[in-house]
């Protein structure tokens, strides 16, 4: 039986995840995923690859609020409700997005926090609820997908024993095993063989009412050498260097772990830990 393990949402791009029992899905990704950046004064996103330290800050969702929490200082709270219509355009990877900034208090307490970068400060923004970020149609099989701020897709979906393959080789090697946190997945399957979800199409609730497409496999960076807890990189090459040599992508070159995915029915479903799935 194929079931779901784990939910994660990243409300903020490369800071701390949420683990949910059930959320709502949207052709953007799970609710409120990615829907904010840390950019820099010019407006182009940064993350742990730059910052590790980000992986220090904890996220929390109330009705009315997105929190920030870090041990170094207060709280930061942000109104669920936007408060400006004003627009500001900030880049992720090759993308120009339209964003509002969430303000100067935001941005003061993120650069207290990590630091400025690069000499200055750092910004908060929220995605425009009106833009639209097109997922690269090269990689779709005839649907349209759209994301905010994840990296190329609205879902990343990793599958548990994937990562059992991966720590047996690691520990082989005399290493130290890793936590699925380290690959930050949306969503992550039990009972699925190793890699198996790399010859999969689609994903589907075994009632039909929704269905995941996977789409691309996922190119992993360096965030994968970050302790997700401490925002320490305890190993520089680790697992970057053991995933290449399982050629998980045998016709690709780098590392790959995941897939990610694009919501092909069931924009406003639910999904939940435990859900049952058909492997298409």
């Amino acid at each position: 039986m194929i079931e779901i393990a784990q939910l994660n949402v990243f409300p903020v791009k490369s800071l701390r995840g949420i683990a949910l029992e059930h959320t709502r899905l949207d052709v953007r990704g799970l609710a409120f995923d990615r829907h904010w950046m840390v950019t820099d004064d010019s407006g182009r996103f940064v993350t742990q690859r730059e910052l590790p330290a980000m992986a220090t800050i904890t996220v929390r969702l109330s009705a009315q609020a997105l929190m920030l929490e870090h041990a170094s200082a207060s709280p930061l709270v942000v109104d669920l409700a936007p408060t400006s219509e004003s627009r500001v355009e900030v880049v992720v990877w090759q993308d120009r997005c339209l964003a509002t900034d969430e303000g100067d208090a935001a941005s003061h307490w993120l650069t207290g926090v990590l630091g400025a970068w690069r000499g200055g400060p750092l910004r908060l923004v929220r995605f425009a609820e009106e833009h639209r970020r097109s997922v690269d149609a090269r990689h779709l099989r005839g649907e349209q997908s759209h994301t905010a701020f994840a990296d190329g897709f609205p879902f990343l979906v990793t599958s548990e024993r994937s990562l059992d393959a991966l720590n047996r080789r690691l520990v082989a090697q005399g290493l130290e095993r890793v936590t699925m946190d380290r690959f930050r997945p949306n969503i992550v399957v039990r009972g699925l063989t190793a890699f198996e979800e790399d010859r999969l199409d689609r994903l589907q609730r075994a009632d039909g009412a929704y269905d995941l497409g996977l789409r691309k496999p996922c190119s992993r960076c360096a965030i994968t050498t970050t302790d997700q807890a401490t925002g320490e990189i305890v190993n520089a090459r680790e697992p970057l260097r053991t995933l290449m040599a399982m050629k998980t992508q045998p016709e690709l070159p780098g590392a790959y772990f995941g897939q990610n995915a694009s919501l092909l029915a069931g924009e406003g479903e639910t999904i939940a830990v435990g859900d049952t799935l058909i492997a298409r």
